[in-house]
């Protein structure tokens, strides 16, 4: 193969499309890689295959990313149970595994070179490039941060270097930057970045208020050792699973936000995102583990999670840290076996209903209900449990 061949992360979109001709310009042999990681149908699918060789691509493969990013971060994100800076579910996590579909690529090939759509001023270029230097000496290539230098308005700019080279721009695209996989969805651009209220065209896979289902929809979730495998007792793979609850989910608007974030670059990132299958799955897993871990494992894991959760959204993702927590965390589970009822009537979800074995469910006594124990008891606790706070307010009553 020719020493040109640079193997291009693809997703159809403004960016990636952008960079398909302009590699090609300027000597590479552009192999484009979509990694499918669950957020398209088969019509997309069929479309982003399109897209690439009417781009004038060298080649194309689809991978299938489903059980990848179910395995590689699904489970343990799950298991942490904590969203970034407490609201964002990292919906763009599967950039590590389209980092692994693409260096695939490259050993298939036999090229060193590796190519992305990322701006220099989002979160993704880092990701990207920490994700490929983590495994091995490659050449990383990014036409838009290379364009940024000479060019403020990017997305204008890049829509005009394809329509004057005779490739259409999707109306959607020439508005909102959108990302989808299993995950869920993501959109940026337009009057999100102006600080602005969202449009009407602001929305991918949630209902608005008006269209949500008059009944509640109530669903069942297996789980054991903390990883759900089975829906209304029917046993799924786990990427098959969460598709399911997507779909489920999507038509109550459970799971739609709107976000500003702390970026990894340090701008603030304003987004919308939609993860009504992610958010269903955390609730349902917290109200079992909330039931079934000790009081001391419930404060501690909070502490764990959130840093395996920063060092996922700034990059860190191969870092021997996050391997070292994911031990934890997989430990923490060992309990966390049993059955959640989760329950919509629209905009929120409830786990209703939780059973397990090793619920830490006292015998004799009902928190404000009943106990097994006297007043003397509960007296002598409350004493010696406040000591220290009763005796500091004795000795200085009188004033410091």
């Amino acid at each position: 193969m020719s020493q040109k061949d640079i193997v291009l992360a693809f997703s159809g979109g403004l960016d990636t499309s952008f960079c398909v001709p302009y590699l090609a310009e300027r000597g590479w042999a552009v192999h484009t890689v979509f990694a499918d990681t669950g957020g398209v149908d088969a019509q997309e699918r069929a479309t982003i295959e399109a897209r690439a060789a009417e781009l004038g691509a060298a080649s194309h493969v689809t991978v299938d990313g489903g059980p990848a990013i179910w395995n590689g971060f699904v489970k343990p994100f799950v298991w942490a149970g904590e969203a970034y800076q407490g609201q964002y579910p990292l919906l763009v996590s599967d950039r590590y595994l389209i980092v692994d579909a693409a260096l695939q690529r490259c050993a298939e090939l036999g090229t060193r070179a590796i190519a992305h759509g990322c701006t220099g001023m989002g979160n993704d270029q880092v990701r990207f490039d920490l994700a490929v230097k983590a495994q091995g000496d490659y050449a990383i290539v990014a036409p838009i941060r290379e364009i940024q230098k000479e060019h403020t308005q990017t997305r204008a700019y890049e829509q005009q270097y394809l329509e004057q080279r005779g490739f259409a721009v999707r109306a959607k695209q020439k508005s909102y930057t959108i990302n989808e996989n299993l995950l869920g969805l993501t959109m940026s651009g337009g009057e999100i970045d102006r600080w602005e209220a969202p449009g009407a065209g602001a929305r991918g896979w949630c209902a608005p208020r008006a269209e949500w289902p008059a009944a509640p929809l109530r669903v069942r979730l297996a789980f054991e050792r903390g990883e759900a495998v089975a829906l209304d007792g029917e046993r799924l793979p786990g990427h098959v699973l969460l598709a399911r609850l997507n779909a489920l989910f999507a038509p109550y608007g459970v799971g739609r936000g709107l976000y500003t974030g702390d970026t990894t670059i340090g701008l603030k990132g304003r987004i919308i995102f939609e993860a009504p299958g992610l958010v269903s799955l955390l609730a349902a897993h917290r109200a079992l583990e909330e039931a079934v871990l000790t009081k001391q494992q419930n404060r501690f894991k909070p502490e764990v999670a959130r840093k395996w959760v920063e060092l996922v959204y700034e990059g860190f993702y191969h870092d021997p840290l996050k391997t070292d927590l994911e031990a934890f965390l997989a430990s923490s589970q060992a309990c966390v076996n049993g059955e959640v009822t989760l329950e919509t009537q629209g905009g929120t979800v409830n786990a209703v209903a939780v059973a397990s074995p090793h619920l830490l469910n006292a015998k004799g006594a009902t928190y404000a209900q009943s106990a097994d124990w006297g007043v003397a008891e509960a007296e002598g606790f409350i004493k010696l449990f406040g000591m220290s706070s009763t005796l500091w307010a004795e000795v200085n009553r009188s004033g410091p």
